[in-house]
């Protein structure tokens, strides 16, 4: 039997990257994808398990496909990713129709877990496979692009070292592993070769890549190797680590033509005290001179951050000092979040937590803060011609939308483009900004 599957995929791009290549897999095995999931005798959902709410969206969607099991066509029920590895065994006893659950360590291994799965005869409950989250890369699988055929993230490392105190991925994800220098250029030249033409570079922290292999950071080496590729169009960067943004990597920034400027340092907080607390090995003064030294060797570099508003023990004068901070960098791109107690992590053992209505209000007011902000940086550009990729058409208008190279795709802003001519999905065109809105701009060919 020919079975169809349909995949859910929550959280970040890294969890997309494993379903691509499991979807890979089920591809190259004869199973046949589905996007409807009512047409589907298999169903996947790889969860994410970072934060309170992103746990609540993965069992609310696990509850609500599980339900093609009961009354639908639905046969197996696979649960993946984060959630699966966290959070296994209560799982199985609170969801009955759950068939599997494939851990953060066995992605890889779907194919015999889906046949372990068939094979099965006594009905003794969920299979729960859990590989070894510390495994290294297994190179050369098969991936299936969940993207846009212009864009592509390209992972390049797995787990995380860092150990914030608030942060559960390592215990998720395992310790840091950079894969091969070698693997990762041969597969960015094969999916450029397939038509991509922007890639995002993933891992939960990117700036430390090539340490645990090469005793080095190898990061900038590898941005003037992609730089190289032909029919490469752009390079983009996502979460740097700031205390590892050497002179080095800025140097990379500033001179390969390819990548975007743009990045996504996260700092957390400004104050030296929160910072200690969440075990962040840097320093509001060091946060500043990095960002001066980012704006005066890439002038005109779009700065991305994050920030966790209410961390257990931020006085109401430590909160003023964050918002004076985000007032006086005036960061181009800035999320903020309410900080979420997570079991098993050090931050959850400490004094001193807040109220969730303190938290939140905290939260609110650096996004309304931001929220001016952006609105006076998006102005700025008003005037200037960018080059501009098309994502989707308006239909009925002579309107496309589509991000230039100061966002990234779904965190960031867009471009509207007013034009009268026939544009493509994916196509770069020229741009000049005639408007602008809080997060987004407003231009014509």
């Amino acid at each position: 039997m020919r079975y169809k599957v349909f995949f859910e995929t929550l959280g970040c791009a890294k969890n997309q990257v494993d379903t691509e290549v499991m979807i890979g897999l089920l591809d190259k095995n004869s199973y046949t994808l589905t996007p409807e999931v009512a047409d589907a005798d298999i169903i996947a959902v790889n969860t994410c398990g970072f934060i309170e709410s992103a746990k609540a969206e993965s069992i609310e969607t696990i509850l609500e496909l599980s339900t093609y099991k009961t009354e639908g066509k639905c046969q197996m029920l696979i649960v993946t990713g984060c959630l699966a590895e966290r959070y296994a065994e209560e799982l199985k006893k609170e969801i009955p129709e759950i068939d599997v659950f494939v851990g953060t360590g066995s992605f890889d291994e779907i194919i015999p877990i889906i046949d372990k799965v068939l094979r099965k005869t006594s009905d003794s409950g969920a299979l729960i496979e859990k590989g070894d989250i510390n495994k290294e890369f297994a190179e050369n699988l098969p991936r299936i692009l969940m993207t846009p055929a212009y864009m592509a993230f390209l992972k390049i490392a797995e787990g995380c070292d860092n150990c914030c105190t608030y942060c559960i991925i390592p215990k998720l994800r395992g310790k840091y592993r950079s894969r091969k220098f070698e693997d990762v250029v041969s597969e960015a030249k094969s999916l450029v070769s397939k038509g991509v033409k922007e890639l995002i570079i993933i891992a939960q922290d990117i700036t430390r890549f090539g340490q645990d292999i090469y005793g080095e950071y190898r990061l900038a080496d590898l941005l003037y190797e992609l730089n190289k590729i032909e029919g490469l169009k752009w390079i983009r960067l996502q979460y740097c680590y700031p205390d590892v943004v050497d002179d080095k990597l800025i140097e990379a920034i500033a001179s390969c033509d390819k990548v975007a400027k743009y990045i996504d340092i996260p700092i957390q907080h400004c104050n030296d005290y929160m910072l200690k607390r969440m075990n962040r090995t840097t320093s509001k003064a060091s946060i500043m001179a990095l960002i001066e030294k980012l704006r005066k060797a890439v002038p005109d570099i779009s700065i991305r951050s994050t920030l966790i508003a209410g961390f257990p023990g931020e006085t109401e004068e430590m909160f003023q000092e964050l918002l004076d901070f985000v007032k006086e960098q005036r960061l181009d791109k800035l999320g903020a979040f309410a900080y979420s107690l997570e079991e098993d992590t050090a931050a959850a053992n400490l004094p001193d937590h807040l109220e969730l209505e303190v938290k939140e209000a905290r939260r609110d007011a650096i996004l309304e803060l931001q929220q001016q902000i952006s609105t006076e940086l998006m102005y700025q550009k008003v005037g200037r011609t960018l080059e501009v990729v098309i994502e989707e058409e308006v239909p009925g208008e002579n309107i496309y939308v589509g991000r230039c190279m100061y966002d990234a795709p779904e965190i960031d802003g867009v471009v509207y483009v007013h034009t009268d001519r026939a544009l493509r999905i994916g196509q770069f065109v020229m741009v000049k900004i005639t408007d602008a809105l809080e997060y987004d701009l407003i231009g014509e060919m």
